[in-house]
């Protein structure tokens, strides 16, 4: 049974219960992570998720109240949506964090030519450049 109360945060702990926030409707769950990974942990959704997605959070505790449990349920989703509202970053996957950027085209194509080799020694003098 979900506990709908308004006052649920102060209420026992059980299984499956409810919360409003913000304007938001919390559902949370204390269910397996997996078949074979039967530690229970906290899921939770929200009823204005437009990716209509279910969170697992953080694993039950024996500490866990339902005021600390709504309170980490509600840091973290705020959290997800400040950083889905924030502007992208372009790290490509390919290059080592820290690591120098490339050079723009624009730089490269003021730069002189590099210097042909010299040929080596007891090459042909008179052979023509590749």
């Amino acid at each position: 049974m979900i506990d709908r109360s308004s006052d649920a945060r102060g209420a026992a702990l059980t299984d499956e219960f409810e919360f409003e926030e913000g304007g938001r409707t919390f559902a949370c769950v204390r269910s397996p992570l997996s078949v074979s990974r039967p530690e229970k942990w906290w899921w939770f959704s929200v009823s204005s998720d437009t990716r209509h997605q279910r969170y697992a959070l953080f694993r039950v505790s024996p500490d866990d109240t339902r005021e600390n449990v709504c309170a980490r349920v509600v840091a973290y989703y705020d959290e997800l949506v400040a950083r889905r509202m924030a502007p992208a970053t372009h790290n490509h996957w390919g290059r080592r964090p820290g690591a120098a950027a490339p050079e723009s085209a624009d730089a490269t194509s003021t730069a002189a030519p590099a210097a042909s080799p010299t040929p080596a020694a007891g090459g042909d003098d008179d052979a023509p450049d590749a």
